[in-house]
């Protein structure tokens, strides 16, 4: 049925048809208040926008874009590639509500290698990858991350110190007494037979554990043959941990040492895409995702949008194994090819060993998806007899609950952390730290109440109503959960009077007299405290929100303040970047010799010059 919104839609779409050339490129749907509502790819502009005037064969979430485009810009391409690569930028920028959005897209962990220093250290990464560095992986998990290293401080006894402490050692540390590292910082090996265990890690990470294995059982007879048994008891307890790192692999192949294997299910209109990482012939571990905006989408469709997106942040192996195919593999293949130094196929195994892999991988989708709508069941069931047994205007949609963390008032963090249908949305977490007005902290005077009211302003002057067109991560909230008694719900009440806000449920969650669990009481503005029985699921479900803001803002808390712990008197200095830091700290091994340093000490070392020498000099010497 044809409407005087989705008529104006197709005007707007049919005004720029007329005008767009035949070309590749890329194209975005603007709606009200400017709103970016979605951003497509062509191989041919003018073809493809024309494809959104047959309205009526439009799935229902394109025909809702449509009746809300007020107009729309193109951006033209060289090639298909180059468009795929700019919309799944695009897409990650702006996050359109109608594009195919993958969500929790957070970075993987590494191994990393230095190699700024004579002896290279290893330790855990995530972040930007550069060039003079080596990386090992992706890890879908820190603590498959964490094992490998343990794994490979055991095997190889590779230091994983800073290069500051490394300077400042005069006795091995404890690393060593446990048989963890070699202790080249004191010179217990030297730089040959550090390179030795180096290229013997480097060999592990790259595949060659049976090389290895076979290089320390030799090393351990000629060891054993010169009479030198404790040196080969040691040489024998590192051939135990790499069997045991051996024994511990799944999904091995032989015939696949660097690869991902990712596969698509869907059921009840929820996609799922499980991503296994292959390196060096083991698995490095999976991870699960659940698209948005999928419903009505064809699997190959969803599975060409996360590849974009996915590699538009990760960097592609040369073997993706799909159990879906998709259209475009000429241009993903160009596209993500581009990306790096060699080729990157994409292929959908029909039988063989390849085919085994990427089935089990399906499996575990499937299974994913089965677990996550039962959850979903169950929480719409705590959903809606939360909303019966509190008498709420609604059930609710969207849950924050607000929670405050500080000692005696020092680091104070406010905390907030939401949940929906689907269970806690993490990427929606948000912290809050307190600050300080004319020279007066509320946190100071330990006012719990003045932090809550300053949160809650924060929080609810940057949300959005349910029926705004500019949707974000700042939704408005159907119900406000806040840790604490009638006084938290008083500030939180002033905060809602103030901002004149009477469409959003709020409660306040204190525990009983003894501050035992299951004797809570439920306080409400105007009305009776609710007491639930302590077997009540709804009770349960209550305090597990709780217990997760108060989780989520204990663990804000203690960031905060170890990072202001870690602060270096040098970091106050004015000229003073991570870069001067650093090499200061290299040169002298700490702030303290820093502070005791001559002017000519602190001009000897690279990249401080005589008037950053004297700044420095100066600042720890105010008197001078």
């Amino acid at each position: 049925m044809e409407t005087k919104e989705n008529s104006r839609g197709v005007s707007v779409i049919q005004k720029y048809c007329d005008l767009l050339p035949n070309t590749s490129g890329v194209y975005r749907m603007i709606g009200p208040e400017d709103e970016i509502l979605y951003i497509g790819k062509a191989k041919n502009l003018k073809k493809r926008v024309s494809n959104y005037k047959n309205y009526r064969r439009l799935s229902n979430r394109i025909k809702r874009m449509i009746e809300l485009t007020t107009e729309m810009e193109f951006v033209n391409t060289r090639t298909e590639s180059e468009a795929l690569l700019l919309e799944s930028n695009l897409i990650k920028k702006y996050r359109p509500r109608y594009n195919i959005l993958l969500r929790d897209d957070k970075s993987f962990p590494y191994i990393l290698v230095t190699n700024e220093h004579d002896y290279p250290r290893i330790l855990k990464f995530r972040g930007s990858l550069k060039n003079k560095s080596e990386y090992y992986g992706p890890f879908a998990s820190v603590s498959s991350v964490d094992f490998t290293l343990s794994m490979l401080q055991k095997i190889f006894l590779l230091r994983s110190c800073s290069d500051s402490v490394f300077a400042s050692r005069t006795r091995p540390c404890m690393l060593y007494q446990i048989k963890r590292c070699s202790a080249p910082c004191v010179g217990v090996i030297g730089k040959a037979e550090y390179d030795k265990l180096l290229g013997q890690a480097r060999a592990f990470l790259n595949g060659d554990s049976q090389g290895i294995q076979k290089e320390l059982a030799l090393e351990m007879e000629e060891l054993s043959a010169t009479l030198d048994f404790e040196a080969a008891a040691l040489i024998r307890d590192r051939i135990k941990a790499l069997t045991n790192v051996q024994s511990t692999q799944g999904l091995e192949s032989k015939n696949l040492k660097n690869a991902d294997l990712i596969a698509i299910a869907i059921e009840s209109g929820q996609a799922c895409i499980q991503v296994f990482f292959v390196r060096a012939g083991r698995n490095y571990g999976n991870r699960v995702y659940y698209p948005s905006q999928t419903t009505g989408s064809r699997p190959k469709d969803i599975m060409e949008a996360f590849l974009g997106q996915f590699y538009s942040r990760h960097l592609p192996p040369k073997i993706i194994l799909l159990n879906e195919p998709v259209d475009q593999k000429n241009v993903l293949e160009d596209a993500l090819s581009s990306r790096v130094d060699y080729a990157v196929k994409l292929e959908c195994p029909k039988r063989g060993a390849k085919r085994q892999m990427i089935q089990f991988v399906e499996e575990n989708s499937r299974n994913a998806i089965a677990r996550r709508l039962a959850d979903r069941t169950s929480q719409q069931i705590l959903f809606k007899g939360l909303a019966a047994k509190l008498g709420l205007s609604k059930v609710p949609n969207r849950i924050e609950i607000y929670d405050n963390s500080h000692i005696s008032g020092s680091y104070p963090v406010g905390a907030m952390v939401v949940a929906g249908p689907e269970g806690f949305q993490k990427n929606s977490y948000r912290k809050y730290n307190i600050k300080t007005r004319n020279n007066f902290s509320v946190a100071l005077n330990n006012d719990d109440y003045g932090m809550m009211a300053e949160v809650l302003t924060r929080r609810l002057k940057k949300a959005k109503p349910v029926n705004s067109s500019n949707q974000s991560d700042y939704s408005w909230p159907d119900l406000i959960i806040v840790d604490g008694g009638l006084g938290q719900l008083s500030a939180a009440q002033s905060v809602f009077d103030s901002m004149a806000i009477s469409n959003i449920d709020l409660i306040a969650v204190a525990k009983g007299p003894k501050r035992n669990a299951g004797e809570e009481k439920i306080f409400m503005t105007g009305r009776d405290p609710v007491i639930l029985d302590n077997k009540d699921p709804v009770l349960y479900f209550i305090q597990r929100l709780r217990d997760e803001a108060h989780r989520f803002a204990i663990g804000s808390h203690r960031k905060r303040r170890e990072k202001n712990l870690q602060k270096s008197p040098l970091d106050s200095i004015d000229g003073i970047g991570k870069m001067r830091k650093r090499q200061l700290l290299n040169h002298f091994g700490s702030a303290k010799v820093v502070s005791e340093a001559s002017l000519q000490d602190l001009e000897a070392v690279e990249g401080i010059s005589r008037s950053i020498a004297k700044k420095i000099y100066y600042w720890f010497r105010p008197d001078s």
